[in-house]
Parts: C-alpha cells; structure tokens; sequence
C-alpha cells in the first residue's frame, strides 16, 4: 500500500467500511496510508527531525548490549502487556449474507491498538529481533508476487510470534474486476501462504484499500472471516489519521515494509520505534489482531 508522506509506491487511501465502491482505483504501484476520508490532496510530509528522541538501533549510537531490550530499540520504557483477550470476541457484522464483514477498527474497551504490516518488499533481518525481543505481536498482509522468493524471512517473522495474513497474488486493484478474477487473486494466495506456511489466512486486505461487493462475496467464498482496514497508517517520521487526530482503542494501524531505499534513508525498525513511541505517549500498548476478531 505508499503515500505522498511514505514513498513512491505504498496503498492508496483506504475508503472508510462501507464506502469501497465508487472512484475508481488508484494507479497501482504500493500501498498508502489512510487520509481523512474524503480527503483530496495528501498532507506535507512532517518535519524530518518530528519524533525525535532515543534511537533505535542502526539510527546511530548503540545502547549498551547488556541494557533491557526496549532500550535497544530506542523506547524509554517498556510496553506495557495487552490485557487478557476476549474468550469470545465479538463477530463484526457483515452487511449481507455471504458477504465478508469490512473492519477498520476493533470494539473493545481495552486500551490497545493493533500494527499490520503489508506486502512484503523490505526483508531486514533486524526487524525478526525487533519482533522477537519487544514480544510485539504484529499481522503480515503478504503479496506473492512482492514476496517472490523471501518467503523465508517471514517464516522467520511468523517463528517468533508474528502472523499470516492474505493481500492478493498479485496486488492487483480489485474494484471492478469480475468475480473470478478476483476470486482467484484472493483464493490464489490463500493457497499459496497454505503451501508456505500450512495455514490458511482468515483475514484479507485489498490493495489499495478499495474493493466492491464482489470483492467481499469473493473473499468470503475464499474463507476470509474479514476484511481489513485501517485507521492510522505508518508515516516516515509520524501517524497520520484516517479520523480524527490520535489513535483510539481498538484502531488498526497500517504499516508496510519498506526499506531505506523508501523511505529517505529511514529503517523498517526505526520507523517502528517511532510508532511505537506514538502509541505509548497516548497511553496505549499493542495488541494481537487476531485475539479480536
């Protein structure tokens, strides 16, 4: 999914639920964060020096090797644990029968918020410790054909706690096509990550953000429970808000994974750091998408 804030080459706008039908797709290319719906022109990137504060590591000096691991990662405290989930979270409804439930945030009440990371361009190898050391529990929407034949780091990724989630073959825009054309995008790669990873993918994220009614009867015919959104998506140096101006409980934040080449020389790991810090200086933590939905 890339924004006029990220990079050449990220997901366009995500339409609010149920507003996935009517303009026309964007180019593709990446995908981009979520503006204000309705919103026309992207705001200006934030100022390069905006979320300064510790470092992560790669972003210069090194902490101590011995110091705890949330100061290896340049945050200045620990993030505090996501409570217990639900033992039964609630369904989201969808809005007919047969066709996948679109979610951009959880209902809940518990002070978290949920990171997902799309399409599968950057593999670094510091971002597998990140996830492993900080215990962040994060959902991978993975693109075959981005992917190509790095399946292994997100096995890695997936060996220490992160999760599989489907985001077409091909990252095709789907709005529009017919039915089994995008049956086959979506079906496709839940064959592909069942061949990879023995399990089939229960959450699905169009590219771009934009899908029609066909492309819900499709994902729900392909066994995706829902289709996933966002309200806040990762930017170079901060978040921008697809509503309002801070991060709610129970929002879903898009991130990618992108490299320096991307970003203007920013890390994948430096980048999480800073959102991290964001989630903290709001009195959130992060929780695991697929305890809630």
């Amino acid at each position: 999914m890339g924004a006029p804030v990220l990079t050449p080459g990220a997901d366009a706008p995500a339409p609010a639920p149920g507003h996935g039908t009517g303009a026309p797709a964007p180019t593709p290319g990446a995908d981009a964060p979520a503006p204000n719906p309705g919103a026309g022109a992207p705001s200006p990137a934030p100022a390069p020096n905006s979320g300064a504060g510790a470092r992560a590591p790669g972003a210069g000096a090194s902490p101590h090797p011995h110091s705890p691991p949330y100061r290896r990662w340049g945050l200045s405290e620990p993030l505090a644990p996501a409570p217990q989930p639900p033992d039964r979270p609630p369904a989201p409804r969808a809005a007919d029968p047969g066709l996948a439930p679109v979610v951009d945030r959880v209902a809940t009440r518990d002070k978290v918020v949920f990171l997902t990371y799309d399409d599968g361009a950057e593999r670094d190898p510091r971002f597998v410790e990140m996830v492993r050391e900080l215990r962040l529990p994060v959902s991978m929407f993975l693109t075959d054909s981005v992917v190509g034949p790095g399946y292994g780091h997100f096995a890695r990724l997936r060996a220490v706690g992160a999760t599989v989630q489907n985001h077409t073959l091909d990252h095709t825009a789907l709005r529009g096509l017919p039915y089994a054309g995008q049956r086959a995008e979506i079906c496709g790669q839940q064959n592909k990550l069942k061949q990879r990873f023995g399990i089939r993918p229960t959450l699905f994220r169009p590219p771009y953000g934009v899908y029609d009614t066909t492309t819900l009867r499709a994902a729900a015919d392909c066994g995706i429970w829902a289709v996933v959104l966002w309200r806040a998506s990762m930017q170079i140096t901060d978040l921008r808000y697809a509503v309002g101006d801070h991060l709610r409980p129970g929002d879903i934040v898009l991130a990618q994974f992108r490299g320096p080449a991307q970003l203007n020389g920013a890390t994948l790991t430096r980048m999480t750091t800073r959102l991290l810090r964001r989630i903290q200086e709001q009195g959130l933590t992060v929780g695991r998408l697929e305890d809630y939905l």
